[in-house]
């Protein structure tokens, strides 16, 4: 490591130390062009300070910089300290190289840290590919982590059956997997169909992709003319291979809140294993955005090709970067393109939705709600569907529309804490049915104690309805699970002046007070300066 620098020397502006505190300083402001160069510039000057090293392979990954990356994962391994990630970082590299031997000795090297072992099986087998053979995975069922192996098991063994042209073996392991994945399994539909058809099989491609849904339009429209297959339907590598084993597992660590950092690093690996796989970039796109660097969404979305089959799904991850970017015009521009299409998918119509009611058009967000129901029957209704246009007719002040909407969502579902708190709080706010209103939320809180919105609907609710001295302890507990939430102080100032706690409810107020806006911040300030009036009190 490099030696430190004495208390008040001065930086050399052409050295490492000012290339490294430029970099760090671009990092913190997003710019992540002139974090990579200086990083880059950095690690040139000073190979051996680990700080530099450490700084540029995250930067590196994060920014898709792949020789960036390798380069710092090289330094970093060479002295002991590589994150256990750039094991995988390095087989994806040894196996685009064709270096079977190295794959195989880092594989090993994966499975003896244990953070990564159970997708060695998986790993191996596509290894045996590259090398002209076959060696299934096989995963011990007695591992305390084979049900984490189990999970992508299904979906190797498909491509790899595909890639040997064993259709047998093939079909039946496609459905499993498909089965697995019944929710975002768009992108591995269109991936055995491609392959099945590429070998002939095209009555069962096209069973794969449902008639009618947008997003298959035009692969199914390939497959009906031949056309393009061969391109479609390229046997799997090993390299491709451990990248859509690399961005399964990405979405499935993504999934969790705290992997969202690890989840990014995995689909750039996935990136730089199959450069042009559009399944790897879409999901790059996606986690890009959600760790707040939208414009890298934009930018990775826009990879895949516009005629692509992979295409409506990048856009519509292309759509929700532009929207993070803060270009809503460009986003709401395409959302509407993707859901004026003839078969378009539910799900384009609630994206539509969102992002019409982030601009506070909730008439038209209704309406781009109320027509993806109708991709369903009405015993197959999604309950959450309904909750979306009640909730932006409310927002458009369409109350009674609202209501009849989201009593028939709480018909459908029944004991769904989210539509029974939103009905009956929206109803105790106009003062309307607050006894019945006040029952829903009673169950609302039953089934989900411990959420602090639903605790604060019911202690609210036993205010209005005249019981604040039952409100003031739920209400005490709403606030401890929420403290920074502007609504629930409020309503505890409310409530605790109401029973003669003054001193305590101008607390409250204060509370409430710091993070309110406009006529809420007014009313707490008149709260707090006069005390509760009625026509101060909270809605």
């Amino acid at each position: 490591m490099g030696a430190p620098v004495a208390a008040g020397a001065s930086v050399d502006p052409r050295g490492p130390l000012h290339a490294y505190a430029r970099a760090r300083l671009a990092d913190g402001d997003g710019a992540a062009g002139l974090a990579v160069a200086s990083y880059r510039e950095a690690l040139t000057q000073d190979p051996a300070r680990i700080e530099i090293a450490r700084r540029s392979y995250v930067q590196g990954l994060e920014s898709g910089d792949k020789a960036l990356a390798l380069r710092s994962a090289a330094l970093l391994d060479q002295a002991g300290m590589l994150p256990r990630d750039g094991t995988l970082l390095l087989i994806g590299e040894a196996l685009g190289r064709k270096d079977w031997a190295g794959a195989k000795a880092l594989t090993d090297r994966m499975a003896g840290e244990g953070n990564f072992a159970f997708i060695a099986p998986i790993v191996r087998s596509w290894i045996a590919i590259g090398e002209g053979g076959y060696a299934p995975p096989v995963i011990d069922t007695r591992d305390r982590f084979a049900s984490l192996g189990l999970r992508y098991a299904d979906e190797h063994g498909a491509l790899q059956a595909l890639a040997r042209r064993d259709m047998a073996a093939a079909v039946p392991a496609i459905r499993k997997a498909l089965g697995a994945r019944a929710s975002d399994g768009a992108a591995l539909r269109l991936a055995f169909a491609g392959q099945l058809a590429a070998q002939g099989a095209r009555a069962e491609a096209l069973m794969l992709l449902p008639v009618g849904q947008a997003g298959f339009v035009r692969a199914r429209a390939d497959i009906d003319r031949r056309k393009g297959l061969k391109a479609a339907g390229a046997a799997v590598t090993p390299a491709q291979g451990f990248a859509r084993l690399l961005s399964r597992l990405a979405v499935d660590v993504g999934s969790d809140t705290a992997g969202g950092t690890l989840a990014l690093r995995l689909a750039r690996m996935a990136t730089f294993a199959d450069p042009a796989g559009a399944e790897a970039h879409i999901v790059a796109a996606r986690l890009l955005t959600a760790q707040g660097h939208a414009a890298g969404g934009v930018e990775e979305a826009g990879r895949v090709p516009a005629q692509s089959w992979y295409a409506p799904l990048a856009q519509a991850e292309r759509i929700d970067a532009l929207a993070g970017a803060g270009n809503s015009e460009a986003a709401l521009t395409l959302a509407r393109a993707q859901a004026a299409e003839p078969g378009a998918e539910p799900e384009r119509q609630v994206r539509l939705g969102r992002l019409l009611a982030e601009t506070g058009d909730f008439i038209g967000a209704a309406a781009a709600f109320r027509a993806a129901q109708a991709g369903y029957a009405p015993d197959q209704m999604p309950w959450t569907l309904l909750l979306f246009e009640g909730t932006a007719l409310d927002q458009a002040r369409r109350w009674d529309e609202a209501r009849v909407v989201l009593e028939r969502a709480a018909r459908i579902a029944p004991n769904e804490p989210l539509i029974l708190n939103y009905l009956g709080y929206a109803q105790i706010e106009r003062r309307q049915n607050v006894k019945a209103a006040l029952e829903l939320i009673k169950k609302a809180n039953a089934l989900k104690p411990q959420d602090a919105a639903i605790t604060d609907s019911l202690g609210w609710a036993q205010y209005v309805t005249g019981d604040a001295a039952a409100a003031v302890p739920v209400l005490e507990q709403a606030a401890a699970g929420a403290s920074s939430d502007s609504t629930i102080n409020e309503h505890l100032g409310d409530a605790l002046w109401s029973v003669g706690r003054r001193y305590e409810a101008r607390y409250a107020w204060a509370a409430a007070s710091v993070y309110a806006q406009g006529a809420v911040a007014a009313r707490l300030a008149a709260k707090s300066k006069e005390g509760l009036k009625p026509e101060y009190a909270a809605p």
